[in-house]
Order: C-alpha cells, then structure tokens, then sequence
C-alpha cells in the first residue's frame, strides 16, 4: 500500500501540488489510452488473422471434398433456424430410423389407421446372390486321376470310382475371328463356250470387297462409343485375337457404316421433333481444322462450319472448341446427338425445325433466340435444379433467406418423388393441389420485402435475379404431366461424350463430327434400352444392307421386343433396387422430418 501524501500547511503550496498531481494523471491517462488504442488494434489484426485462417481452412476443406468426395448439396429443414448437420454417419441414420419407427409406433397405438400422406415404400429383401454359373455357357469335364495312396484300401485291397464331385470354375478366352468363306457360283455353256460365263449375284458388303462382316463393325462403334475405346486401343484387342488391323481401316468401317445408318438416325430426328416433350444439353468436344476435310455449304449450320473453320485458318489456329448436343425424347426412349462447330444456334434451329412441343432446357440465350424466331412454336421449359444450384451456392451470402427457399425445393422435390410413379394426368393433378401454392410463395418472397436489403450485385442476389427472370420458364411443368421438373436425365447423357472426349480426345473433321454424332445416337439409344449394343447394330446394318426401310422396327425400344436375348436384365434389376432404395431413404428422411416436429 502507498504510503499516504502529506500535504502543506500552506493554501497555495496545496494548490500547486493538486495542479502537479492533475497533470500526472493527465499523462497516465493518456498512457492507457495509448496502451488500449494498441491492444484493439492487436486483438483486431488477431480476429483478421483468424478468420483468414477460417478461410483458407474451408478452402482446403472443399477442394478436398470437391475432388475426394462425392459433392452434396446440403440444405436446412427448417428456414427460420439453423441445425447441426450431424453428417451421414451410421449413427444419425440410426437415430433418425428411430424417429421414424417410433413415430409409426404412435401412429398404431393411436388409432391404428395410417395417416392421409405419401404412400409408404417398404424396404424389398435383399436377393440371395447365385453363385451358380449360368447354364447356358458351353461346358467340358475335366477328370482328376486317382492318386496312387488313395488306389488301395488297408484292409479291402483296391478302391473303385464310384462318382464325382463336380467342381465349376469359370474360364475366359480371347475373341474368337473366324474367316467365312462365300462360295459364289460360276456357271458356263457345255455346249459352247462363246456364251461366256455367268456368276451368281454377289452379296452386298459394307465396305468394298465385303472383307469385313457388319459383325466387325458393330463391335468397332460399340468399342469406341459404348466402352470408349479409340481405334488405337482396338487394334490391341483384335491383335490379341490374331489380326492386327490398320487404322484405317477400321475408321473405314466407321465411315460406311454411318454413312449406311444415316436414314434411320433422321428417322430418330423425325421421332424427337414429333414427340411432345425434348429434354436438351451440350458440352464441348475439341476439333482439329488444320487440313481436315470441309462439309458442303448445303444448309446454315454447315455456312456457319466453313465460317468458323476458315477464320480459325486465318489465325492459325490447329483447332478449335466444338459442341456436341444431346436431344432427349421424353415419350420415346430415343436420344439424338448433334454436332456443331461452335454453340451458335443454327444446329439447335436446325434440328428442332418443326418442333411443337415443351423444350426442357438450360436458359441459353439461343434457346429463346428459336422461340422467337419460329412464333413460339414450342415451349420453353427451364431446369429447376440449375435454379436450386445457384441459391444453393449462394447460402454463405444471405443464409436465412437462402435456407428458406431450399426448404421449399426440397418439398417440391418431395413432390415430384412421390407423382414419379403416377401417370401423367394423376402426376399433373399432383402438382396442382401441392406444388402450385409452393410456386406461388416462392413468389412471393423473391418480390416481397423480406429480400429487400439484398443488394442485386451480391451472389444471392444473381440467384434471385435468376428466379424472377425465368420463373415463368421453371413453372412450365405444373401444367403438364409429361414435363419434368428438371432436365437432369438429359444432362447426364453428357457423360457418355466426356468419357469419350477423354480417350478418343479430338475430332479430326467436321465431318467426322457428323459421323460421331450419328453413332452416338444409335449407341446411346440402344443402352437407353438395356440393349448389348453389338448384336443390334449388327442386325440394324444387315437389314439397312439387305434394302430394307422399316425404320419403326429398326429403333431399340422395338428391336428389343423381339429379341429379348440381347436385353440386360441386370440393368433393369440394379435401376429398380436403386429406385426402390432412393424411395425408401425418403419416406423415412419425412418420417423423421414430421417426427422431430
């Protein structure tokens, strides 16, 4: 303790210490002023500091999960909230089984009658794997021989066979080429052999000479565009088997063989503008322009190739991004690809030339450039999951408003997941008593004051800005059944091109580009059906070189009713079980959801 001030008798000598004693306090304060200015701005540069380290680490976490993980788009029940996420562990989904039993434990001792809702999907029993072999593949017996201690019995002398256990392995041999050899008769004049010769009418080939049976190339374009095999990596598989072909000539193959299959792939055009609802998507493919033989300047989108082509000519460029688009017939089980030398809209007015139905799409700008251009002749119909994506990827911005409206997609998914099953009218109908007054709050809320203080040039407000400007365009399937509710299926078909892109790399011509646009469409349809897509293009180039023109009997969906051996069951078995597992992780995602209320 300090010791105590002893002041002076004297008023004035009083006054001049006080005065001494102010100014002493004067400068402390101003010390600890100085010393508190200091430590906020250290505890400043320390909570910046810590949050760019929070920044760097969430960076690190996403990049991580963005390329070790499958990506997620997670989302709030509850907009007026925020949950903890507590992952996808065997324990929360345990926990939430048990919400679920125990909530249709009360609904039972309640009142014993199931409440009005969705419709329940029990869990189907797991199939017991069959490990037999199947009986149709061609068997031989091997016979062990006796070992000599087992000939002879101790006690009774020599041991008999008296059968055998039998003992199935599985073996695999390389292709099997075979040569057939066509005898054509030749037919002379015994009586006078001025009269010359005359032959028999020779069958007609695929390519000249009829060296290659259409058997050659229907694995060639299943390899390339099924499997995604380039022709390089097939002279491998044929050397294997004892023929190493050339290149060439298996890209003659190719050639002749879209070149034969090219009435029936516009055959599958006529189908996919005819059909009531198209679902379309594109992606880039890379196109090599130096020295690559140039299309005919016959049609618009062939004036725009030998536009581009030559002005990449012009820059000496080597090459150039092209487009590749798919058409997804919703009715039909058919898929059309098109080639285009850039994503200008002269190959999807082209192609869609004459179309009235709905266009399922992405909101690029040509799409609604066609629409005008033909009197809107068709519907335009926008995705509502690339609308979903964007508030979704814009919740760190504004995440209350942004948990709201992924609460209100997630019930019209809900909608849509339960109407899958219905027929079209039914599914509409659905629509109408539950998705409809969603749309309608939704709405509500992107023009209502509630978002007022988001700015138009912050990421929620882009997503914002996307839901006013297409939102007549995301509704368009409230008003038919046939139209769903995004154009996921379509998208997905892009895989088969990147796949490709990634072994066959480039396109070598504009033509090319055609040619593996056409093959790609009978390819893509064929396992769109479940088909092994070898043995049905063999069968399409046999009757298309045979003259035949029935091209109803000649798409997939119909082919397979024929030949039901060529189907894959498997397929279809492994979709249903996915379906049914999807639908069953659902209805018991709601059960939780309604039970934790």
């Amino acid at each position: 303790m300090p010791p105590a001030t002893a002041f002076p008798d004297d008023l004035a000598a009083c006054h001049a210490m006080l005065a001494e004693m102010g100014v002493a306090l004067t400068k402390k304060d101003a010390t600890l002023a100085n010393k508190d200015s200091v430590i906020e701005q250290l505890e400043h540069r320390v909570e910046e500091q810590k949050r760019e380290l929070a920044k760097v680490s969430a960076e690190r976490d996403a990049a991580f999960q963005l390329a070790f993980r499958k990506r997620q788009e997670r989302y709030l029940d509850d907009p007026n909230q925020f949950l903890l996420d507590f992952g996808d562990n065997e324990d929360t989904a345990s926990f939430a089984e048990g919400i679920a039993d125990a909530a249709d434990e009360q609904d039972a001792n309640a009142g014993g009658e199931q409440a009005s809702g969705p419709a329940r999907h029990t869990k189907r029993p797991r199939k017991r794997r069959n490990e037999q072999l199947p009986e149709h593949l061609p068997r031989y017996e091997v016979l062990l021989p006796v070992p000599e201690d087992k000939k002879i019995c101790p006690t009774h002398g020599e041991r008999k066979v008296i059968g055998y256990d039998w003992l199935e392995t599985l073996e695999i041999t390389r292709p099997r080429l075979v040569v057939r050899r066509t005898g054509i008769p030749k037919l002379a004049c015994p009586a006078d052999p001025s009269c010359g010769i005359a032959e028999a009418k020779r069958p007609t080939g695929l390519v000249e000479g009829n060296r290659y049976d259409t058997s050659v190339a229907a694995e060639v374009i299943a390899w390339k565009y099924g499997y995604h095999c380039p022709v390089y990596r097939q002279q491998d598989i044929f050397g294997s088997s004892g023929w190493t072909p050339a290149r060439s000539t298996l890209q003659n193959l190719l050639k002749a063989a879209a070149l034969l299959v090219r009435p029936l792939v516009e055959s599958f055009h006529d189908l996919v503008r005819a059909g009531p609802v198209v679902g379309t998507d594109d992606t880039t493919v890379t196109l090599v322009v130096n020295n690559a033989p140039l299309p005919p300047n016959d049609c618009p989108k062939n004036e725009r190739a030998l536009e581009v082509i030559a002005k990449a000519r012009e820059q000496q460029r080597g090459s150039i991004t092209a487009r590749m688009w798919v058409y997804r017939c919703v009715t039909i089980p058919i898929n059309v690809f098109d080639f285009t030398v850039s994503r200008h809209r002269d190959g999807p007015a082209q192609l869609l030339q004459g179309f009235t139905g709905s266009l399922m799409a992405d909101c690029y700008a040509g799409y609604e450039a066609i629409h005008t251009e033909t009197g809107g002749l068709f519907t335009r119909a926008a995705c509502v999951t690339h609308a979903r994506r964007k508030v979704f990827e814009a919740a760190d911005n504004h995440p209350i408003h942004a948990s709201r409206l992924l609460a209100w997609f997630k019930q019209l998914y809900d909608i849509e997941d339960r109407a899958k099953e219905l027929s079209p009218a039914d599914r509409q109908r659905l629509r109408d008593a539950e998705a409809r007054p969603l749309w309608k709050q939704i709405a509500e809320y992107i023009d209502g004051p509630a978002v007022s203080n988001v700015l138009p040039n912050e990421q929620f407000g882009k997503a914002l800005g996307y839901l006013r400007n297409h939102y007549d365009q995301l509704v368009v399937y409230l008003d038919d059944g046939l139209v769903p509710i995004d154009n996921n299926d379509a998208e997905q078909l892009m895989k088969q091109v990147a796949l490709g892109r990634k072994n066959w790399l480039v396109i070598g011509s504009v033509v090319a580009g055609y040619r593996a646009a056409d093959l790609m469409t009978l390819v893509s349809s064929a396992i769109r059906n479940d088909l092994d897509v070898a043995p049905y293009l063999k069968d399409v180039l046999d009757r298309l070189l045979a003259g035949e023109s029935d091209f109803h009997s000649m798409r997939p969906d119909i082919w397979k009713q024929s030949h039901p051996e060529a189907v894959r069951v498997y397929r279809q078995e492994e979709r249903r079980d996915r379906a049914d597992a999807k639908r069953t992780r659902r209805d018991r995602r709601r059960k939780a959801a309604i039970a934790a209320k």
